[in-house]
């Protein structure tokens, strides 16, 4: 459930960003789901991974649209080194956006998603020190490219004063493009497009590969469709039901991007005790168990990613049973 409502923010991001070009929601839609049939029709994990992986690559067209604002390289690096200014809107508007930040860079799927395609790769414990440098190398990748992405957006805050409001549609693109020129909306909106293409064709496989694993059978993309059949089905229809909501008129696609962000930190904690408490296992990992620094290291992003979480559900608890005040 936590992947089918991801699923429905990662084609909020088609959506918005096609949007900029004037194309609907139906585009979106075929969009998605023709890019998933496609990759499916390899039947190769690696010439899947080959697909995502170039179109990962477009990740770098949101430090383009970084550059394209013209920043005040004093006030990032101010940003980078203090906690302020802080965005308005009080304590809930804070939570809010932490949480959502937190669930769109350290998901349950992504996880789930790592453990399938490790197996699909075929990797062994010899392939362990070249597993790790894959993923920090990935991991630095995706927080340079998400600075790319939070500066660009940041240059609403100081032309015109935008808020997180209102920026539904081609909302969020044709913002930038009034303030820092149309070159730079488009290439954010193609951005937007890459970044939810990529992350659709990967919650779809890390669902087919947890429902695959949960019932025991056939869950590879190097099986054929008739072998794995539920793997194949999951991967289309969790994609075509998140698909499906974004056709609703009227449909709140902003509170859906950012609920759904949400949610995934909530229950993130879950899923890392689970897989510490695996790391630890000395029987299961033999000498790659989990060392003590490790440990202390995983401990305290579990207790941050909780507290957040934990934080933002009270808050909110407070706040429907009018114990504090909701934010204008």
């Amino acid at each position: 459930m936590t992947n089918l409502v991801t699923l429905v923010a990662e084609f909020v991001a088609i959506r918005v960003g096609l949007a900029y070009f004037g194309l609907g929601a139906p585009v979106a839609v075929a969009l998605g789901l023709v890019l998933i049939v496609l990759t499916l029709g390899g039947r190769r994990y690696w010439r899947w991974e080959r697909v995502v992986l170039g179109l990962a690559v477009f990740n770098g067209l949101f430090l383009v649209a970084a550059v394209g604002v013209k920043p005040d390289l004093g006030a990032v690096g101010a940003a980078f080194a203090t906690w302020g200014p802080l965005p308005g809107g009080g304590l809930s508007t804070l939570l809010l956006l932490l949480t959502s930040t937190i669930g769109a860079t350290v998901t349950p799927w992504m996880i789930f998603y790592q453990q399938g395609a490790s197996a699909d790769k075929g990797m062994t414990p010899r392939d362990i020190g070249h597993g790790r440098l894959d993923t920090a190398l990935g991991a630095g990748l995706a927080a340079v490219f998400g600075v790319g992405a939070l500066i660009a957006g940041a240059a609403l805050a100081t032309h015109g004063g935008a808020t997180i409001q209102g920026l539904d549609g081609a909302g969020f693109p044709a913002a930038l493009a009034a303030t820092a020129g149309s070159a730079v909306g488009a290439v954010f909106a193609l951005g937007l497009i890459e970044a939810g293409a990529v992350a659709i064709l990967t919650i779809s496989a890390s669902t087919a590969y947890a429902a695959g694993e949960c019932i025991g059978i056939s869950h590879s993309f190097n099986s054929s469709p008739r072998r794995s059949a539920l793997f194949y089905l999951a991967n289309i229809a969790t994609a075509a039901l998140a698909a499906a909501v974004i056709l609703i008129p009227g449909a709140p696609l902003l509170a859906i991007a950012l609920n759904a962000n949400v949610l995934a930190t909530v229950l993130l904690p879950v899923a890392l005790i689970f897989m510490l408490m695996l790391a630890n296992d000395r029987d299961l990992m033999g000498r790659w168990v989990n060392t003590r620094a490790t440990n202390i290291l995983a401990i305290t992003v579990v207790g941050f990613v909780a507290v957040c979480g934990a934080a933002y559900g009270i808050d909110s608890f407070l706040q429907t049973v009018h114990l504090i005040a909701a934010p204008p």
